[in-house]
């Protein structure tokens, strides 16, 4: 299906996609702020928001044994075993446009998301 504009080619692992922009910028992030290599991204969703669940996004290094650990081109996603329920089939990218910069998630599962993006309900 060419309609998902190939994602720059990232593939698809366990329900979740990292764009290659949303790559680039995870290492750019790393590189500037002296981010050691022991820490993995943790892409995650927690209660809260004005639709009921936010995304979190950040820099991680303690892992837990119930984690699930994804690589994509030599970035390290950690995500908890809950999380992962409701990140099935997202997308991460990073835009840089005119209507800001960020990272932004894309969930299929999202019944119900807020204006801002960053709150989603299934």
């Amino acid at each position: 299906m060419a309609e998902i504009k190939e994602l720059e080619k990232t593939e698809l692992k366990d329900g979740i996609v990292l764009t290659e922009k949303a790559i680039s910028e995870v290492k750019k992030i790393r590189t500037e702020n002296n981010i050691g290599e022991e820490f993995g991204l943790r892409v995650g969703v927690k209660g809260g928001g004005c639709s009921g669940l936010s995304y979190t996004l950040g820099f991680d290094s303690e892992i837990k044994e119930t984690d699930k650990i994804i690589e994509f081109g030599g970035v390290k996603v950690v995500v908890d075993w809950k999380s992962i329920l409701y990140l099935a089939g997202t997308t991460v990218d990073y835009t840089d446009g005119l209507s800001g910069k960020g990272f932004v998630f894309n969930n299929p599962m999202a019944k119900k998301t807020c204006g801002c993006g960053s709150s989603f309900g299934v």
